[in-house]
């Protein structure tokens, strides 16, 4: 693989599509309503069944219902949260070369060597890297030409299919 480098800016708009494209791909792809649940139920009971002050209940009841809003309302959340936080809105230098990705934004780094791909899934609008240990970075195909995309999907397979067969041999 030729190195390449490229910079992009973690707007809003490419967020959203990191969201968008790799939410089926999640550990949590589908919504868990038992935690809020269990937190209306416990207020409930709190509030109707105890000698306990009604604050405690009514605060169990405001948990459950800010859980059930995250659920709902999941990826506005995300991005919020990505946008204040220290990366959001900044620049990022991305470098590819034979060893893996590595990602700059202000003082923050980030590697992936390929050794430690164990899959490339490719999307819609981009290509997510799932390292052995489970962490997941997204790629948009936006930012980079044809030619580089067929390349990190190239070395990507190759070291995912290497690192299958390794684990195979053990």
């Amino acid at each position: 693989m030729q190195p390449y480098t490229t910079q992009f800016v973690l707007s809003k708009e490419y967020l959203g599509e990191c969201f968008d494209e790799s939410k089926a791909y999640n550990k949590s792809a589908r919504p868990n309503f038992v935690f809020p649940l269990m937190m209306l139920s416990l207020g409930i009971f709190a509030l109707m069944w105890t000698d306990q002050p009604k604050s405690l209940g009514l605060f169990i009841l405001a948990l459950g219902l800010i859980e059930l809003l995250h659920i709902r309302y999941k990826r506005a959340w995300w991005l919020t949260r990505q946008m204040i936080g220290r990366t959001g809105g900044r620049q990022v230098t991305l470098s590819l070369d034979e060893q893996g990705i590595e990602t700059r934004s202000g003082n923050t780094i980030t590697n992936i060597n390929w050794t430690d791909v164990s899959s490339l899934v490719e999307t819609e609008r981009g290509l997510i890297l799932v390292t052995a240990k489970g962490a997941q970075q997204y790629l948009s195909k936006s930012i980079f030409s044809e030619e580089v995309v067929l390349d990190i999907i190239r070395v990507g397979n190759a070291r995912s299919h290497h690192s299958d067969s390794e684990a195979s041999h053990e």
